[in-house]
């Protein structure tokens, strides 16, 4: 994967990803655990990998250096590298960490417009 997000989460918000997620009902659309500094991210209808984010520690907290996007067309209809950004983000934003990320949920509709 190719583009990033340029986020920096702090060591709280890093602290919180650790713990991971498991979706308690079929509205819940993700798992993810973590792995040293990779995490995992699942989807929990079906418990494919759709990505493998690696963090490093950098100046105020940490950053996503390196992902993985599941490229099975079968598992995982790829858009883009944008769309995989915004989902990556907005995975660990508003599913791990319950921000709102009305910018990134507004950005994926966008794009899920675009490709659509």
């Amino acid at each position: 994967m190719a583009e990033l997000p340029t986020r920096v989460w702090s060591d709280d918000q890093w602290e919180l990803i650790r713990l991971g997620c498991v979706a308690r009902n079929m509205d819940e659309k993700w798992d993810a655990f973590v792995e040293g500094r990779q995490a995992h991210l699942s989807r929990s209808w079906t418990g494919y990998e759709i990505f493998a984010a690696t963090f490093s520690a950098v100046e105020g907290g940490w950053r996503i250096v390196r992902a993985v996007e599941e490229s099975n067309q079968s598992r995982y209809h790829r858009r883009s590298e944008r769309f995989a950004r915004v989902m990556l983000e907005l995975v660990f934003s508003n599913i791990l960490l319950g921000e709102p990320a009305d910018e990134l949920r507004a950005e994926f509709v966008r794009l899920m417009r675009r490709t659509a």
